[in-house]
């Protein structure tokens, strides 16, 4: 597993992810979450929690989980399934890596409420640039 105050440097020079209000956290090797308390600026015209918000969140969460084996990656594809919108509260997004390559990693992702609720899933796939 990588060292956890390299991660946490690389989770806060993250400014897209910052700007948008998420944080990351490692929470094993290969797994890691994203959390982000919806707020206005987080909200589609229709009141609900924009797409780009579910999706971002799942990349930050699936980037975290490749890189606990200490190298940097990229985001090759992502894929994310709405199955349900949330209004407020929190949204964490859940990752585990299911297979780490020689130079590619894919991820899972869940996005729920921590209550039970799924608002997403899906799949992406990093490629690997080198070490941290």
């Amino acid at each position: 597993m990588a060292d956890e105050a390299q991660l946490d440097a690389i989770a806060r020079a993250n400014a897209f992810a910052v700007y948008n209000g998420i944080t990351t956290h490692q929470t094993g090797d290969g797994t890691a979450e994203a959390i982000l308390e919806i707020g206005p600026d987080s909200l589609n015209p229709y009141g609900l929690l924009h797409g780009g918000a579910y999706y971002t969140l799942a990349d930050c969460a699936a980037g975290s989980a490749c890189r606990t084996d200490g190298r940097k990656y990229v985001t090759l594809h992502g894929s994310l399934d709405f199955i349900r919108s949330a209004r407020a509260g929190q949204v964490t997004a859940r990752a585990r890596v299911e297979h780490r390559g020689r130079t590619t990693c894919l991820v899972s992702i869940t996005v729920d409420d921590g209550a039970g609720t799924v608002y997403a899933s899906g799949r992406f796939t990093f490629f690997c640039t080198g070490t941290l």
